[in-house]
């Protein structure tokens, strides 16, 4: 199985050819465009086995697999007391495994903006997690832990590490959050500011088997977005 995730900046329907030559199985595709609501006849000819959700068509974030692939969308709560977090994407895998989608915003939120989102998503659906693959862009890295928060970058790593989680991309290379060799994004498409902020997180059913693990160079995807993707696989 491969599995890609990458956030593509927008504009999808114009770039989604860039990334067939990982033949993955599975892409997790953030800052995509539901292929519905789109005009291009050859991204809704490619994009015909996904689940998608969004804010608005042109923006949104995608599960998309290959033909022979069952996808079924879950319907988890994003309900965390009396506010709602984005955005969040859980899907059934030939009715074996859960990939869940991740792409975090601020989401006028005072206080949990980001990382603080995904830790309320994972109060209430701790239960879930079971054999699941969590995979996209947290926009979140240890690097900007606040000493007077609970619910940190590194709060989230180690709560999801109690219950059997872990990341990938750290569990195969032996690096330490905060301290990643590889950047995933480079913000303002400047290679003098990268940070490592997208992820492939999952339980030992899928980190026991890991092949590969790899995330795309500045020099080829730079050009068309700030992200790189991260490929995986088992």
């Amino acid at each position: 199985m491969r599995i890609v995730t990458w956030n593509c900046n927008g504009a999808f329907r114009n770039k989604f050819e860039n990334i067939l030559n990982f033949k993955a199985d599975l892409y997790i595709i953030q800052e995509c465009e539901d292929p519905a609501e789109t005009n291009h006849k050859n991204y809704q000819e490619w994009a015909k086995n996904y689940v998608w959700i969004g804010d608005t068509k042109n923006k949104g974030i995608g599960i998309f697999a290959s033909p022979d692939i069952e996808l079924e969308k879950l319907n988890w709560s994003n309900k965390f007391k009396d506010h709602t977090v984005k955005h969040f994407l859980p899907c059934k895998i030939n009715n074996d495994f859960v990939i869940l989608g991740v792409w975090t915003h601020k989401n006028n939120s005072p206080n949990f903006g980001y990382i603080g989102q995904l830790w309320k998503y994972i109060q209430v659906n701790k239960d879930k997690l079971n054999k699941t693959i969590i995979a996209g862009d947290f926009n979140s890295s240890v690097i900007w832990d606040e000493w007077d928060r609970w619910w940190n970058h590194s709060d989230v790593v180690n709560e999801l590490n109690e219950i059997g989680i872990e990341s990938f991309y750290h569990k195969f290379t032996g690096e330490q959050q905060g301290k990643e060799t590889n950047p995933t994004l480079y913000f303002q498409r400047k290679t003098t500011r990268p940070y490592h902020i997208d992820y492939i997180f999952g339980t030992h059913h899928f980190y026991d088997k890991i092949k590969k693990i790899e995330i795309g160079k500045a020099n080829k995807w730079l050009t068309i977005s700030d992200h790189m993707p991260i490929y995986c696989e088992f």
